[in-house]
């Protein structure tokens, strides 16, 4: 069996060109001062920016904190009158309530003082079922965050 014979690949005439394996550098865009110059320049340029927030939030605290000490004050009246106006809401529905109890003095029992080693002008304050005897259901679960626990 004869076949004809496979051509077989060979380099080119003159064989193949020198391969390129020398070191190609990379451009340089700028020199090693120019960066360290661009570097300081944007810490710079921060630092600027940084000191002036930095002024302006301080400002703007001072201002939050005088707000807050001159309301202070009055916050605290109002949360007191209206600890107050509960307490008179608390005697007058007492009052209302045993006006028909033989003997029944307001804020005592049966005329004897509740605690009687207290002198007669002290506040005794009341226990937080108390203060809400008389009150609405809602003003109750506002206070005692009853709301978020459904």
């Amino acid at each position: 069996m004869t076949t004809c014979p496979v051509p077989q690949d060979l380099p080119p005439p003159g064989g193949y060109r020198p391969i390129n394996c020398c070191r190609n550098p990379a451009k340089t865009l700028f020199k090693g001062p120019t960066l360290i110059l661009g570097y300081l320049g944007i810490t710079a340029g921060s630092c600027f920016l940084y000191y002036l927030n930095c002024k302006k939030v301080h400002r703007e605290e001072l201002e939050r904190r005088s707000a807050e000490l001159a309301l202070y004050p009055l916050l605290l009246a109002e949360r007191d009158r209206a600890y107050l106006k509960q307490l008179r809401r608390n005697r007058d529905a007492e009052r209302e309530l045993m006006k028909n109890v033989e003997g029944w003095k307001v804020g005592t029992y049966y005329g004897e003082p509740i605690y009687r080693t207290l002198p007669k002008d002290k506040l005794i304050e009341p226990r937080f079922g108390e203060y809400y005897v008389h009150s609405s259901n809602k003003d109750i679960t506002k206070r005692a965050h009853l709301v978020y626990w459904s």
